[in-house]
């Protein structure tokens, strides 16, 4: 499975990715007609996440890719000293982290990245 996430400009992307996440990037390949327009990061699990640019990018309120992990809160703070920051909405129960309860069980908290894609960390505990 790999999931596919539209930006509007890859180096201001890669940054947030590689710089905020984390994420080291297994490739990198063309995308619409750009030369090093998409990044790719391994994710675990032989899963991958393609960065690209396009201009048909756009911003989405809806989540467009779930990080599994085992400690929730170890992981959004070292992501916030980084600089990452976490969403908070209206009637979800964050705390002041960002972390709230996730549907079904578990909690979750999401941050977006620079052109407002909505990212989400999950987990079970």
């Amino acid at each position: 499975m790999r999931a596919s996430i539209g930006v509007t400009d890859i180096g201001r992307a890669a940054a947030f990715y590689e710089g905020v996440l984390g994420l080291a990037a297994e490739r990198s390949g063309p995308s619409a007609g750009i030369a090093e327009g998409a990044r790719f990061y391994a994710c675990g699990d032989g899963t991958m996440l393609n960065v690209f640019e396009t201009p048909t990018a756009g911003s989405t309120r809806s989540t467009v890719a779930t990080w599994y992990v085992d400690d929730l809160d170890a992981v959004v703070a070292e992501l916030t000293a980084a600089g990452a920051e976490f969403v908070r909405y209206d009637g979800f129960g964050q705390n002041a982290a960002g972390i709230g309860p996730r549907a079904g069980g578990g909690r979750i908290a999401w941050v977006e990245d620079p052109d407002g894609n909505t990212l989400a960390i999950e987990s079970d505990s």
